[in-house]
């Protein structure tokens, strides 16, 4: 038995057209796994698709959905399941951060991240965790973070800090209710990544140290145990893993592939 084989298996990356669902998709797809992926903006999918079919040879298909608004959720669970038989595998890595000091933090602000992070979360287990009930089996992987586990030194993370933390706890529920029907609800919690997302926030943050970006990030990675920032393909594994046999009887749980962070945080 290959224990990383997803031969066989529908995957829906909700997040997909972002850097790290994108990472994900391809993995899974190199796995054996039929894989689509769902976002806002189609024109994002499409050229997503268009990129994964070019890395891989394989054919991708895409949703427009908005996670947060719960009509077009329900919509895109029914017509998927529809179109593949089956979704076996679902993958949430959606979500906003928005910054703020905590007192000062806009209220609207913080139910809006709260919404995006957390609630669109419960409803995509919600709809596609009905399909994966009625067949027996299903794998849904949250991603969380980091700082549903540790706070931030600096201000500005009170939503984001609180919404992974609501993820994490929200995954270990969801664990629970939905063991009896074969179903494993796992997250992982990566620690700040190089992504396109990122890139204005380091080139801000560089310029205040009065540094280059490059030497930010040298010296941001230099205080990780493994000495250096970390990279969205360094948790694509952990997600195959979560996604794969080989974690069948794991569940419930929140993996780290943070560089050592929590270990040391």
């Amino acid at each position: 038995m290959n224990l990383f084989d997803l031969t066989g298996k529908n995957a829906m990356i909700v997040g997909g057209a972002g850097g790290l669902g994108m990472l994900v998709a391809k993995a899974f797809a190199e796995a054996g796994a039929n894989v689509c992926i769902a976002s806002r903006t189609e024109s994002k999918l499409q050229a997503a698709c268009e990129e994964l079919k070019a890395q891989t040879g394989k054919e991708f298909k895409y949703y427009v959905m908005d996670a947060g608004k719960e009509d077009q959720v329900e919509a895109v669970a029914k017509q998927a399941n529809a179109d593949y038989g089956h979704i076996d595998i679902l993958v949430n890595s959606q979500g906003v951060n928005k910054k703020h000091p905590a007192l000062e933090f806009p209220m609207d602000v913080f139910d809006m991240v709260m919404h995006d992070d957390v609630a669109s979360i419960l409803m995509t287990c919600k709809h596609f965790g009905r399909y994966m009930k009625e067949n027996g089996y299903g794998k849904i992987v949250n991603v969380t973070s980091v700082r549903g586990k540790i706070a931030t030194k600096g201000p500005g993370n009170a939503a984001y800090c609180a919404a992974k933390g609501a993820v994490d706890m929200l995954t270990k529920q969801l664990a629970s209710e939905l063991g009896p029907y074969g179903i494993t609800v796992n997250a992982f919690g990566p620690n700040i990544m190089k992504t396109p997302m990122m890139t204005k926030v380091f080139e801000m943050r560089a310029n205040e140290a009065g540094v280059t970006v490059e030497e930010y990030l040298r010296q941001q990675g230099a205080g990780l145990p493994m000495r250096r920032m970390s990279d969205p393909e360094d948790c694509v594994g952990t997600a195959l893993f979560l996604a794969a046999p080989a974690s069948d009887f794991l569940t419930g749980n929140i993996l780290y592939p943070d560089g050592g962070l929590t270990a040391i945080g």
